[in-house]
């Protein structure tokens, strides 16, 4: 048997405004390079200098992840070629890391709960961008990315599975939008990750040789890329062969792993202090302002959620899975006489399949929170049932209008009326009197038949629970 070993390290590009280094924009789209400025590129005499909102984004993440933020940190050049790394060199920080030592809890498919080390996380310069799909037999290179902040957060090995990597991932992607140093943004590259993925004998103690893969910018790639590689690695292992260290790709087309080049280590880039920027010092008064202005934190969120609107954990974990579904939440609670529980299974049911459907995040929804919340009101004073409130909801998607002009201009108000029901009941009992012996008889399970004929009758429209009700007393009498 074989046991799986992952540790990631996740790419954070910092929401700044202007570069870590320099003043020239960090905004997503423009033409390529006409963001790059001399100090981006390394020409001759430029001199970088330290964006100061970098160092408080980091600070605020390591303040969250309980670890250690260093009064002082060093930045070092990470010396390496590749066409869209103009100076030959990356600032970074090795030695001297300005976050150290902390940790993330992750929720298991189980039900338990597990905590995965966070041995460092540090500040760096982001490189160029090389474009190979716009240029036939050439390789384009758009130099904007570079000198983008980045906060890279490097785990311990600690997690068994691709679905524990996943949950780590998801955790890290929370926390860092709910700190509002990260826009979370997977498409835009704002958010991305290397895995490292190793096998070896279940009880043996000694990691086994690992493949990096690089650059995975989703959750659901993330966890078909270790998985196809945890494979890979099996297979060469039970065939006698070895693995071999390097830095592989993974393809979302083929869904394989294929290899990029031999994995480097730290000796191989020459890393040294960076001459032209003095070390990062902090003292611990301004530490001390960092943590004070730190927001609600999602484990925080999480179990508020849980207490004040008595909410189930898992709903309460996908509700703060993002601060615009936390927000959305609280804001339909706030719009609504309905309970928070049936606003909590509206957020994570039907919102959450229409949002899926369309590929739109909660923040863009065409509902919104307080058209929604005047829905579920409809629901809490039986005008209509759930049932008929799920085909209002979709109407409100199309634009239709509020959920009161689209109950009055379809005719969907809910029949309340009991003499209406009964005379509905008392035609379905009459048209039916050997399911009437049945349940009589003591088969209780058909009383679902009579209430999915009485539903049929009325269009949907008849009250369940008075329907339910009616029904039980008809029957028995």
């Amino acid at each position: 048997m074989w046991e799986t070993v992952i540790g990631l390290e996740i790419h954070a590009q910092l929401s700044t405004k202007s570069k870590i280094f320099s003043g020239a924009s960090t905004a997503y789209g423009a033409e390529p390079n006409t963001q790059a400025c001399v100090i981006d590129l390394g020409l001759p005499g430029v001199l970088p200098v330290l964006n100061k909102e970098v160092v408080f984004m980091a600070a605020r993440f390591g303040l969250a992840i309980n670890a250690n933020v260093a009064r002082r940190s060093i930045f070092a050049r990470k010396n390496y070629f590749y066409p869209d790394l103009p100076k030959g060199y990356q600032i970074s920080q090795m030695d001297h890391p300005i976050v150290e030592t902390g940790e993330i809890e992750i929720n298991l498919e189980d039900g338990s709960t597990k905590k995965v080390g966070v041995t460092r996380a540090h500040l760096e310069e982001d490189a160029g961008k090389s474009l190979h799909e716009d240029f036939q037999g050439m390789t384009g290179v758009d130099l904007n990315r570079a000198g983008t902040p980045l906060l890279e957060i490097v785990s311990e090995p600690d997690m068994r599975s691709a679905k524990e990597a996943v949950a780590y991932m998801k955790k890290i992607h929370a926390l860092v939008t709910f700190l509002e140093i990260c826009d979370g943004n997977m498409q835009e590259g704002s958010f991305r990750c290397d895995a490292n993925v190793s096998v070896r004998p279940k009880g043996q103690a000694e990691y086994g040789t690992r493949a990096e893969l690089k650059n995975i910018n989703s959750f659901k790639f993330v966890e078909k890329a270790i998985n196809i590689e945890v494979e890979r690695q099996i297979d060469i292992l039970e065939s006698g062969g070895s693995i071999v260290q390097e830095t592989r790709l993974y393809d979302a087309d083929k869904n394989e792993t294929r290899s990029m080049r031999s994995k480097e280590e730290a000796n191989d880039y020459r890393y040294f202090p960076d001459p032209d920027l003095l070390p990062v010092e902090i003292s611990d008064a301004w530490l001390d302002e960092v943590k004070a202005g730190l927001p609600e934190l999602p484990q925080q969120k999480k179990a508020r959620f849980i207490e004040q609107y008595g909410l189930k954990v898992d709903d309460a974990d996908v509700l703060t899975s993002s601060p615009s579904q936390a927000n959305y939440f609280e804001a339909l609670v706030a719009a609504t006489s309905a309970d928070a529980k049936l606003a909590a299974n509206w957020v994570v049911g039907s919102l959450a399949a229409m949002l899926n459907k369309d590929n739109t995040d909660i923040a863009n929804s065409p509902v919104s929170a307080e058209a929604l919340g005047a829905l579920l009101n409809r629901i809490a004073d039986n005008t209509i049932s759930g049932k008929i409130a799920k085909e209002v909801v979709e109407a409100m998607w199309q634009g239709e209008g509020s959920a009161d002009e689209i109950i009055e201009s379809r005719g969907l108000k809910q029949i309340t009326d009991t003499g209406a029901i009964e005379a509905i009941i008392d035609e379905i009992i009459a048209a039916n009197p050997e399911q009437v012996e049945q349940f009589r008889a003591g088969k209780d399970k058909v009383l679902g038949f009579f209430v999915g004929q009485v539903m049929k009758a009325s269009k949907g429209k008849a009250n369940p629970g008075q329907v339910n009700q009616l029904l039980k007393q008809k029957l028995s009498s």
